[in-house]
Order: C-alpha cells, then sequence, then structure tokens
C-alpha cells in the first residue's frame, strides 16, 4: 500500500466535488481551472494545477474502473483529492520519483506529470481503489 494521506488533506468544505466519468473530464478541467484562478493561482500555476488534476482524472477512466470522485478544497493551499474504486496498484514507486518514466502502452507518465506539475502528492492505493492527494502552494498576501 502506498503511503497514507495526511491527516491535514481532509477538506472540510469542498469548492468542488463531482464525480468523474470519461465524457466529463472537458467540463470537469473547465472548472478546476476557474476555480484555479478564483483561489489566486497565478496563470502558469493555474495551468499546472489543471494539468495534474487532468492526468488525475485521466488515470481513474483508464486504470481506475472508469469512474470516481474529485474534490477540491483550499486551506492556506490549494487540494485536491481524485477517488476510484479499481483495483488499486504498488503506489510505492510513483511517490517520490524524480527521474521520467519510459511510458508504455499501459501508461506510466500521469502520476510523474502530476508530481511534477504540483507541490505535493500522496497515494493510498489498495484492493478497493486508490486516492490521489495532490497539494499547490497558494500566493500568499
Amino acid at each position: 500500500m502506498g503511503r497514507s494521506p495526511d491527516r491535514h488533506l481532509a477538506p472540510t468544505r469542498p469548492l468542488l466535488s463531482v464525480e468523474i466519468v470519461a465524457g466529463r473530464l472537458p467540463a470537469i478541467r473547465m472548472l478546476v481551472e476557474t476555480l484555479a484562478r478564483d483561489c489566486g493561482l497565478p496563470a502558469e500555476r493555474a495551468s499546472d494545477w489543471v494539468t495534474a488534476v487532468n492526468e488525475l482524472m485521466a488515470n481513474v477512466v483508464r486504470h481506475g474502473g472508469g469512474a470516481g470522485h474529485l474534490r477540491v478544497w483550499a486551506d492556506r493551499d490549494l487540494f485536491c483529492e481524485v477517488r476510484d474504486g479499481g483495483p488499486g496498484f504498488a503506489a510505492d514507486p510513483y511517490v517520490g520519483r524524480q527521474d521520467r518514466p519510459v511510458p508504455t502502452g499501459e501508461g506510466g507518465m500521469g502520476l510523474w506529470i502530476a508530481r511534477q506539475m504540483t507541490d505535493d502528492l500522496k497515494i493510498d492505493s489498495g484492493p478497493s481503489g486508490t486516492v490521489v492527494r495532490i497539494r499547490t502552494h497558494m500566493p500568499r498576501a
């Protein structure tokens, strides 16, 4: 099993909570981008955030049983959690990986891209599904 999610990453009031299914990814991506900008992320950071969230949603559709759930919240930083009910996977090789993985026919880049585009990534995966949480620092006033 991968790293356990931090207790600090538990949302109290999500800014966005939606079901993930293949046909809704573009619409959800637009909501995520609007939300990131509304939270004060500069354009480049917002683009990185959207890319990371999109990779996580694509993984749900491709590897996690085809559907899942996305939640976004802010608590000094911007957080996103993506859940699926798929078969799970060995998460440890993906958590701290710094070197670029070699893409395969099964994928292999999505979690690495999400980690590169955010400040933190946590994975908890097992036979009942996977939870991936990302965090991006928001600008301080």
